[in-house]
């Protein structure tokens, strides 16, 4: 018989793991637990409730993070450093697959289920995410209206105003391409960034032209980076699409969509459509 310590004995009391905290633990000054913790305040007292909110605000953290990774990129396209440009692409694409995964809590709410917290909600919609209007911004889906608004609150009104008026990640992509040689055209480079951006036939052919050459050069790579988030957003999109019309069918949506024939709008949208259509073109 083995009498020496167990592996999962208690620590002894006077150690640096149990010595008391001077005040709060060094993990909460970083992490913040207790502010996260007091955020969840469902307004009923349905089972599924918390599971919902906890979801929607968990997405909303995933937002702010693929935000923050898309707008990496687009400042190292800037610079031209394509390699630091790529790194974001890709953290930017861990982030998207498990916000992807963060439906999985909802996805199965049934009507009753849904019925039994929905009205306590009110007119609040993931439709009026300020944080979400960032990331179509960065995809360059861009819209002065829903910029309008959030005329309400100011400092959400002015960043979106800002995110408006900025190149969107993937034009950034096109004037970095032009600088390491490659045919983009000046109509393309000098739009109006505040527009939404549409597919132009001689982009297309150069991402042809891309996809005809070595997988291992750094354009081939890009592509491929661009053509993963544009996948997973895609997903995200019908995978909302699917929890709504499981949870609720057809109904209105609360913010005032169409509710579900909204978000099959919103899915058949194509991010990136030139990266899509030149594959066809091969």
């Amino acid at each position: 018989m083995n009498d020496g310590p167990s592996a999962l004995a208690d620590p002894a009391e006077d150690t640096p793991l149990t010595r008391p905290f001077s005040g709060a633990s060094p993990y909460e000054e970083y992490v913040h637990a207790s502010v996260l913790n007091t955020l969840q305040q469902p307004l009923t007292e349905a089972a599924d409730e918390m599971g919902f909110l906890v979801t929607t605000q968990v997405m909303e953290l995933w937002f702010t993070l693929i935000v923050h990774e898309w707008r990496t990129a687009r400042e190292a396209f800037v610079k031209d450093d394509l390699p630091a440009a790529l790194d974001a692409l890709v953290r930017s694409r861990r982030a998207l697959s498990a916000l992807n995964d963060s439906w999985q809590p909802i996805a199965a709410l049934t009507p009753r289920q849904f019925e039994g917290f929905r009205t306590a909600f009110g007119r609040a919609s993931g439709f009026q995410s300020a944080m979400y209007r960032h990331i179509e911004f960065l995809l360059g889906e861009k819209s002065q209206s829903l910029v309008n608004a959030h005329r309400g609150d100011p400092a959400v009104h002015e960043a979106l105003r800002d995110a408006h008026r900025e190149p969107s990640l993937y034009d950034e992509v096109l004037c970095c391409l032009h600088r390491q040689g490659l045919p983009v055209p000046a109509h393309v480079r000098e739009r109006d960034v505040s527009l939404s951006y549409t597919s132009d036939p001689a982009v297309v052919e150069l991402w042809r032209g891309v996809y005809a050459g070595s997988p291992y050069e750094a354009p081939a790579q890009l592509a491929e980076a661009l053509t993963d988030i544009a996948e997973l957003v895609a997903r995200w999109r019908f995978d909302h699409l699917m929890v709504v019309r499981r949870a609720m069918g057809a109904k209105p949506g609360s913010g005032g969509t169409a509710g579900v024939a909204y978000l099959e709008q919103r899915a058949r949208r194509v991010v990136f459509p030139e990266l899509w259509e030149a594959r066809g073109a091969l």
